[in-house]
């Protein structure tokens, strides 16, 4: 379904190049963010009580072509079997097999990475890190546990146009992701669940013709919205009825782990990040900033509901913390069953009542209790 080189090759082709900086201010830059991150995992593991291992692999740094290679990785990781489940699904037709049905995969197949190799080209250009859940094999035999990846020229890039002490900036940034990090790692069953409930979504896709041609109107409704300054998105077009409960539970658990992070990365505090809150507005301004087309392309690829994630969840976190202590709050990671439904991410008492021991709920705020 997916031409995978063409994909690399398309993103790789079409990304901008990131600023231009001296060979030796490259290397700088790359042994700081990964001293910078080391430092981060440390107020990470203290600051949220998750037990997470004191001496992680360093991150890994790189730039926007390797950002993109590294994702289409890790879309192979996840998508290769799928997609070998779903053909087995198809009935007869020129998507099945046979001379022709090959020729139209075939072409097929460029299209769709055409296609996901321009997204990779546009989201390069933007992503400062991310921990990456799903990778290749190792050829030692080892099951890989996830990495973390911090895009150099991004971070670069933001602090000059945001006119941010540098430092402080990258260790910020360094603490969204340790945090990210820490999750999947210090919550041994997070992993296998999001890629549950991404493989659940998968195979919920309709590969009834007709079915798809109405996807395909509801896509090209959704782009002339996005255009016209609207709330479509293509996530939202191209999903069956029998996706929808999956992608709010997905939703709901990735709205959590993102505002977790964005809560971690402003609560550590000024002695770790002095200038955090200038960091923080300008941040947010440069978000709010951005160019009609811009916004446009965001909100069709659903950026900007990433970027409401962020916001709920974070207030979803800072609520829970401030009434009840960090300690209580971990509880949310205890299994799938405490994880917090949409309604209880906008409302956090609905998950305190039915999570939280009543004598809990009945206790001071940590405030009270420390005075």
């Amino acid at each position: 379904m997916i031409d995978w080189n063409v994909a690399v090759q398309t993103g790789t082709r079409l990304v901008r190049p990131g600023p231009q900086v001296e060979p030796a201010e490259a290397r700088e830059v790359v042994a700081q963010l990964r001293e910078l991150s080391r430092i981060a995992h440390g107020h990470v593991r203290d600051f949220t009580g998750l037990p997470i291992e004191a001496d992680p692999a360093p991150a890994t740094i790189v730039d926007r072509p390797g950002w993109i290679r590294a994702n289409v990785d890790g879309f192979r990781v996840v998508l290769e079997p799928l997609m070998e489940r779903m053909a087995e699904q198809r009935g007869p037709g020129l998507l099945s097999g046979g001379p022709g049905g090959t020729v139209v995969q075939a072409v097929g197949s460029r299209v769709t990475g055409m296609q996901v190799g321009a997204i990779l080209a546009y989201m390069a250009g933007r992503v400062l890190g991310q921990y990456e859940l799903f990778l290749p094999p190792d050829p030692s035999g080892a099951a890989p546990a996830g990495r973390l990846t911090l895009v150099a020229p991004n971070i670069v890039y933001v602090e000059q146009e945001l006119e941010v002490d540098t430092r402080d900036f990258r260790l910020w940034v360094c603490l969204h992701e340790e945090t990210h990090r820490a999750q999947f790692t210090g919550v041994p069953w997070l992993r296998s669940y999001v890629q549950d409930q991404m493989t659940e979504f998968l195979l919920a896709s309709d590969l009834d013709p007709g079915a798809m041609l109405d996807r395909l109107r509801d896509a090209a409704e959704a782009v002339a919205d996005a255009v016209r300054g609207g709330e479509g998105n293509l996530i939202d077009a191209i999903q069956t009825p029998g996706q929808r409960e999956i992608l709010d539970r997905l939703t709901a658990v990735m709205t959590l782990v993102e505002g977790h992070g964005d809560y971690v990365m402003d609560a550590v505090g000024p002695e770790v990040v002095p200038s955090v809150r200038q960091i923080r507005e300008r941040f947010q301004g440069r978000r709010e900033g951005s160019s009609r087309l811009d916004r446009t392309i965001r909100r069709l690829l659903g950026i900007d509901l990433k970027m409401k994630q962020y916001a709920e969840g974070s207030r979803f976190v800072r609520r829970v913390v401030t009434e009840v202590g960090m300690a209580q709050f971990n509880r949310v990671w205890e299994s799938p069953e405490t994880l917090p439904t949409h309604a209880e991410i906008k409302e956090p008492a609905l998950w305190m009542r039915r999570v939280l021991d009543p004598p809990v709920l009945d206790a001071p705020p940590p405030e009270a209790n420390e005075a």
